[in-house]
């Protein structure tokens, strides 16, 4: 997928030393979103490991993961975006997660990820609801989701440990009308 300034590539292991690369860049920037890491989860090997886990998420269909690179730049990745934890039957649900390098914020690349990530949600992979977790002083990935339909469905309380603490989340979903 992609548009003139982004691509999303799916996860693969061959994307191990450019995903190493993004989080080393951005230790300390996605520290306070993140939960705490061990210096282990900095490493190539570390990182090759998780990239295998997405591809067979993938192939099971329990979870989609792409990584955002330039068009201008596509062996360089910034930042990452997915599919998480589908259940399927009756719910047809995900949890969609994603960040992005501290260097290429406020310039849309956000917003155009997540379109086309629940774009491939509701017409290639056949979900009905993708579901956000966004603590309240994450304005700006709140507005990313305002500015993608999503809707407030209220406040889970000590929701998520981020970096350490148990932080309250406003819970934001996308439906799949079409499938009414």
């Amino acid at each position: 997928m992609r548009n003139s300034d982004i691509c999303l590539v799916p996860a693969s292991a061959a994307l191990a030393p450019a995903v190493t690369d993004y989080y080393r860049r951005n230790r300390e920037f996605l520290r306070p979103f993140d939960p705490v890491r061990e210096d282990a989860f900095f490493t190539l090997e570390h990182q090759r490991e998780i990239l295998r886990a997405e591809e067979a998420a993938r192939a099971s269909r329990a979870g989609f993961r792409f990584y955002i690179a330039p068009v201008d730049s596509p062996e360089t990745v910034i930042g990452s975006i997915g599919l998480n934890n589908i259940v399927w039957g009756a719910f047809r649900s995900a949890f969609l997660g994603y960040k992005l390098d501290a260097a290429y914020l406020n310039r849309g690349y956000m917003t155009a990820a997540v379109g086309m990530v629940v774009r491939y949600a509701f017409a290639e992979a056949g979900l009905h609801r993708v579901e956000a977790n966004v603590m309240p002083r994450n304005k700006p990935s709140l507005r990313v989701l305002e500015k993608n339909g999503f809707i407030n469905e209220g406040l889970s309380r000590y929701n998520l440990n981020i970096n350490g603490v148990w932080e309250d989340h406003i819970h934001m979903v996308r439906i799949n009308f079409a499938m009414h």
